[in-house]
């Protein structure tokens, strides 16, 4: 099964060059799952039901999220009603929306899709990640209710994230860091068979700072005074994530690249799609 997970979208310039590229990148590729992140997406804080409603449009299978979820009062009301839009399933008990599903790819394959938030510098009272992660696991074991099992680990530190990883290696297809907004050359393959990255970057625009325009925050480390509002920058947004091939006989991870397309990093697309 082919792959593609896109990081967080940033802003319009972001989430506009997902819906421009997507449909394009299923048919060349021959994906046959998509998963964005899109918790930035509406001007880089949180997302509108019609900004989810677009993704989904040009071909994303999935949209995950993670500490912006609520930003936009919005994704409360939508969040219940949409199976595609997952919020950290370590959220508190009655939280709206869900964290993880089971959705059928292109293939055929059953894919679990879980999104799990981190506590290390970000929200300590959420629930343990790592026994989110054993819940989700356990409700639907890989080989057996799913084909494929992919998380997407939400967290500022990288050590959590990798401890995750170890945690879960060879029970889970994919983890994928997101929230940094970095793109990291740390891909891998776990003992056990997860592919790993540390952080899937993000789609966005990279003349910024994390995808805002880099005045406000430059001029807060300068003065710590604050002049304005942040605001999600406005040039030609870059396309950053991961793309894996899973194993259609154990569910494990067979090779795994990272994806960059756009005007200010190096571009990059795995090989073995070629």
């Amino acid at each position: 099964m082919r792959l593609l997970f896109l990081g967080d979208m940033v802003g319009k310039t972001g989430r506009t060059a997902v819906w421009e590229q997507l449909p394009g990148l299923i048919s060349d590729f021959k994906l046959d799952f998509v998963i964005v992140n899109g918790e930035n997406a509406a001007g880089g804080f949180g997302i509108t039901e019609e900004i989810f409603r677009e993704t989904i449009a040009a071909g994303a299978d999935v949209v995950t999220t993670g500490n912006h979820v609520w930003d936009q009062r919005d994704a409360l009301a939508f969040a219940p009603r949409e199976e595609r839009f997952l919020r950290p399933s370590n959220f508190p008990k009655g939280t709206p929306g869900r964290g993880s599903g089971v959705y059928i790819a292109r293939n055929g394959a059953r894919v679990l899709v879980a999104n799990i938030m981190g506590r290390v510098f970000m929200h300590p009272e959420l629930d343990d990640p790592f026994q989110a992660g054993e819940r989700e696991l356990a409700a639907c074991p890989l080989g057996e209710q799913a084909d494929a099992v992919v998380i997407d680990f939400h967290a500022e530190a990288t050590s959590e994230k990798m401890c995750f990883a170890h945690f879960v290696d060879g029970r889970a297809s994919l983890v994928v860091g997101t929230h940094t907004h970095q793109p990291t050359g740390d891909h891998h393959i776990l003992n056990g068979g997860t592919g790993y990255i540390s952080d899937a970057g993000m789609c966005g625009d990279y003349d910024s700072s994390l995808g805002m325009d880099k005045e406000e925050p430059l001029n807060r480390f300068l003065s710590k005074v604050p002049k304005g509002r942040f605001e999600a920058a406005s040039g030609p947004a870059t396309l950053c994530g991961v793309g894996v091939d899973i194993s259609d006989r154990s569910g494990l991870t067979e090779r795994i690249a990272p994806f960059r397309r756009g005007p200010r990093l190096e571009e990059t697309a795995p090989s073995f799609w070629s």
